[in-house]
């Protein structure tokens, strides 16, 4: 006999994100682990455009934060050949040199406090969108996480060099988790690597979708508040953690176990 075929919306979604929170485990991967793995999620996603873009995530000590080495693909990414710089970009441990463009990121986590990982890409349909200087539209139930949360960056500042841009982007930011940059790409910054990743998949085919709606007619509005329901009800750390755990290990299924020592490797489920 059912037991929950009356109970209100309200009371199912609150049972829900309970049960959430108990059958989905926290999984035993370090953040060195997790960026190298999402290095390699986004590189199948399309998201590497040659050597463009950086993905960092805050280290244990204040100041500092792991990402990748200038001259490696994400797909050539590994826990092992990550770099810690502080925020002046000097590196305190590994060989190599970070990005010069991660200068805006420690921008963005002076500014941003509750940021602990910020992916910035230029794959192929967001930065078909910000040719055209527009918006993300969000009009579709699987894209509401994104649904006011996405700031807009109209005007590109040159070559991402030097603190201006670093100003720029977190001021444009503000408290959103996503931010889209005319005659660039994309930054997401959140409270973690696996909810930073999930929004980065989740970006890209965002645009896609508003490109093809938008070449066959007009887009059109969704209601507010079910889209604020909706991206209420998506955008939490279970949530995240399932997605992230899927997207990895289609990426281990995908060849990309270098990306992880022998012993991470069997760090989740004895993938």
């Amino acid at each position: 006999m059912a037991d929950t075929m009356t109970t209100a919306k309200a009371e199912l979604v609150d049972l829900a994100q309970r049960r959430m929170r108990t059958a989905i485990p926290d999984n035993g991967w370090t953040i060195r682990q997790k960026l190298a793995l999402t290095c390699r999620i986004l590189f199948d996603a399309g998201h590497d455009s040659g050597l463009a873009g950086q993905i960092t995530a805050r280290a244990e000590q204040p100041g500092t934060y792991y990402t990748q080495r200038l001259g490696l693909g994400f797909d050539e990414i590994t826990e092992d050949n990550l770099l810690l710089v502080d925020e002046d970009l000097e590196v305190l441990d590994g060989e190599g040199m970070a990005n010069p463009a991660n200068r805006f990121h420690s921008w963005v986590y002076r500014a941003r406090p509750d940021v602990n990982c910020i992916i910035h890409t230029h794959p192929p349909h967001i930065s078909a969108l910000s040719m055209l200087e527009t918006p993300l539209v969000v009009s579709h139930m699987d894209l509401t996480p994104l649904y006011d949360d996405c700031a807009f960056l109209p005007s590109w500042p040159g070559i991402p060099v030097g603190n201006e841009e670093g100003e720029l982007i977190s001021a444009a930011l503000g408290d959103k988790r996503a931010l889209l940059l005319a005659h660039h790409g994309m930054l997401v910054a959140t409270g973690g690597v696996e909810e930073s990743c999930t929004l980065a998949v989740l970006f890209e085919r965002a645009a896609r979708l508003q490109l093809l709606a938008s070449a066959a007619g007009r887009i059109q509005e969704i209601p507010e508040a079910l889209a604020r329901e909706a991206h209420d009800w998506t955008s939490t750390d279970k949530r995240s953690q399932a997605n992230f755990g899927y997207y990895a290990r289609r990426a281990l299924r995908a060849g990309h176990g270098d990306a992880l020592s022998v012993a991470g490797a069997r760090t989740e489920g004895g993938v």
